[in-house]
């Protein structure tokens, strides 16, 4: 019998494919129509090769539909075609640039965060979009000659590019996320490599308030991730990491209750990939600040700091990423320290493991004096001296400058430490005559405070 699974967009194995299904499922209902004590299981296997056999029409229908779409538009003047989609325009409009798109399009684009003309790459001074009237007449008349309906096609086509067999199978990928487990590893699969190849999949989530409960079912039901199959789990966080992308989904993503608790256990436990995925989704996520306040309030700062602790070259980026992210609002700068944030990212700076961006969350964190005072006391100023006697990064020389000077605020021993690097290398100094504008500024507040100590000293 043929398997569920992805379903072939070849047409030649489409076809044969149903030829297949078809000639199984005759078997099949012969079976249970000749055998008055036909077995449940061969009933579920003819239910299970019909609902294949659905879900393969419904390929080849929107196949098939924009074939007879393109077809149709391959022959329209190029004045017609949309420069983004290269199909005949529904809603044609104009930007400020004075070149036309097709609404749907060019607003998707605009939506994007994009500010140019995708065909001049002109800045445009605004974004409203007026109507070409007289294209769209022109339009028209071509397509009443040419016999093509273009009722037919916005019909056919939403704003998002996703039609009604994308829409039915969106919905048949979710339905099986409640069904047995090979259906749901089967689901989970299918709607990640969809949410990834295609991002308006990712808009139908916000479409439905049970959309991402559905999704989320399979993982969920248990205490622990060692009862989830870990090829699932990693299908399911990696889906919602990708619907977590779309900027109208990031605020209901985060507000869905079950989102950020399996998030923090799939941070746990599960592939490095999963730990992984679920860092890069709660760092996407925190692009919001009121999800900056739920994931900080729901403990999420805990697992991040000891999934970097354990160090995984796979997971470091997307954890770094995440915590610097969350930790931009005060009151989580508190949490991370309270849960050793400082002390997990100064053993990896001295270890010289990603510098760059732990050296960023530690500048960041510097504006918490419970941070400063424990960078203090697990000797940091001895390692961003080195950092900034040794890098050519003029980034992490800034960073680490900063940092220095605010401990020194708070703490005038350690001016000490730095005067007999001064006396020795002349670190600051140097940095002082030749770092960023804002080292400079740093460099040269803190050999004040070394003058100053020195003057006070000598009129004592």
């Amino acid at each position: 019998m043929a398997k569920p699974g992805v379903v072939e967009s070849d047409p030649g194995v489409m076809v044969k494919k149903a030829i297949e299904l078809k000639r199984e499922l005759q078997r099949l209902v012969k079976s249970i129509v000749d055998d008055e004590d036909c077995s449940t299981e061969t009933i579920d296997q003819a239910k299970e090769t019909l609902s294949v056999l659905k879900e393969l029409k419904l390929r080849r229908r929107s196949s098939l539909s924009l074939k007879l779409h393109n077809r149709n538009v391959s022959s329209c003047p190029d004045e017609f075609k949309c420069p983004l989609s290269k199909e005949l325009m529904r809603d044609p409009v104009i930007v400020a640039s004075g070149q036309t798109y097709d609404r749907p399009f060019i607003q998707k684009w605009l939506s994007a965060g994009n500010r140019t003309c995708p065909r001049t790459h002109q800045v445009l001074s605004q974004t409203v979009l007026t109507p070409n009237h007289l294209i769209r007449e022109m339009i028209e008349q071509w397509s009443k000659n040419q016999g093509v309906e273009l009722s037919n096609t916005v019909q056919y086509i939403d704003e998002e590019g996703l039609n009604e067999a994308d829409r039915e199978i969106f919905l048949r990928f979710l339905k099986k996320m409640s069904s047995t487990l090979s259906d749901q590893k089967t689901a989970a699969k299918e709607l990640r490599m969809l949410t990834k190849k295609h991002p308006c999949f990712r808009v139908l989530f916000c479409d439905s308030a049970d959309a991402i409960p559905q999704l989320l079912k399979p993982i969920c039901g248990s205490d622990s991730s060692s009862s989830v199959h870990p090829d699932l789990q990693e299908d399911v966080i990696t889906t919602l990491l990708n619907i977590s992308i779309h900027d109208n989904n990031k605020k209901l993503v985060a507000e869905t209750p079950m989102v950020i608790p399996l998030l923090m256990r799939a941070l746990r436990s599960g592939t490095i990939e999963t730990r992984s995925n679920a860092a890069a989704a709660l760092f996407t996520l925190s692009a919001i600040d009121s999800n900056k306040e739920i994931i900080g309030k729901s403990g999420a700062l805990k697992p991040l700091i000891d999934l970097l602790e354990e160090g995984h070259p796979l997971a470091m980026k997307d954890v770094a990423s995440a915590i610097f992210n969350i930790c931009v609002m005060h009151e989580n700068k508190a949490r991370a320290v309270k849960e050793g944030a400082v002390r997990v990212i100064l053993t990896k700076i001295k270890n010289e493991v990603h510098v760059d961006e732990l050296l960023a969350i530690l500048a960041l964190l510097s504006s918490h004096q419970r941070a400063v005072h424990e960078m203090g006391d697990l000797g940091a100023v001895v390692s961003l001296l080195r950092i900034i006697r040794e890098s050519k990064c003029e980034r992490n020389k800034e960073n680490c400058v900063a940092i220095l000077q605010t401990i020194c605020l708070h703490d005038r021993s350690k001016l000490k430490e730095i005067r007999e690097e001064e006396n020795s290398h002349k670190t600051i100094s140097e940095l002082a005559q030749s770092g960023t504008s804002r080292a400079k500024r740093k460099a040269s507040g803190i050999l004040e405070r070394l003058n100053r100590v020195v003057n006070i000293t000598h009129t004592a």
